[in-house]
């Protein structure tokens, strides 16, 4: 908790949902010692954990209140998706590895979060049929917000992505406005894995449609 307070995290109701929340019920079982750290956690196929101080910096910014509808891109294993449906009303996420989705998918279930509806699928283009969103949550790096996302967001709803090309980003703070969206302010500077899909960029590993 320090770290994250160090941070500059002042929600006392996301500072509990961390706290109650077992990081290590959601890494792998090679990697328990890591997530009692505040440090990413390797979980296969080249995906890492967001470590908890930046995480809790990014859903800080999405100002819940416990009443939204969040869109989070980027399940991996979960932990940051239980701290999301603890502070809001419910939660769309995304993830295109469906071994990993799976695997988030039990972690959830055995934690008993059950506002979650987990998707498999190709997030760069949100999920379009249970939009608008009051938050969206991006746990994957690009150059630009992709356009169907944009279009996902509730006016004066807000959305958090670390834009860049992967490898050292810029997290920056959305906000929905008449004419799309604004940046409201940068959280942080961070390295991210890549958003990969249709609107980000190709991969050799995962089929798109």
């Amino acid at each position: 908790m320090r770290a994250l307070r160090a941070a500059g995290i002042r929600d006392e109701r996301l500072l509990d949902a961390v706290r109650t929340t077992p990081r290590a019920a959601f890494v792998p079982a090679g990697q328990v010692a890591a997530a009692y750290r505040d440090v990413p956690v390797a979980i296969g196929q080249g995906q890492v954990t967001t470590q908890p101080s930046l995480s809790a910096m990014m859903i800080e910014s999405l100002g819940l209140g416990g009443t939204e509808h969040v869109l989070e891109v980027g399940t991996g294993l979960g932990f940051q998706t239980a701290l999301l449906a603890r502070l809001a009303a419910d939660v769309v996420s995304i993830e295109i590895r469906p071994d990993i989705a799976r695997r988030a998918h039990a972690n959830l279930a055995r934690q008993g979060v059950r506002n979650v509806e987990l998707r498999v699928g190709d997030g760069s283009g949100g999920v379009p049929d249970r939009a608008p969103y009051d938050a969206v949550l991006m746990s994957a790096a690009f150059p630009e917000v992709p356009v169907p996302l944009v279009a996902q967001v509730r006016p004066r709803g807000r959305l958090v992505q670390p834009i860049g090309p992967g490898g050292q980003e810029q997290v920056v703070c959305f906000e929905r406005t008449a004419s799309g969206l604004e940046p409201l302010r940068v959280l942080n500077m961070a390295r991210f894995v890549r958003l990969q899909g249709r609107y980000g960029f190709p991969s050799d590993d995962v089929e798109f449609p």
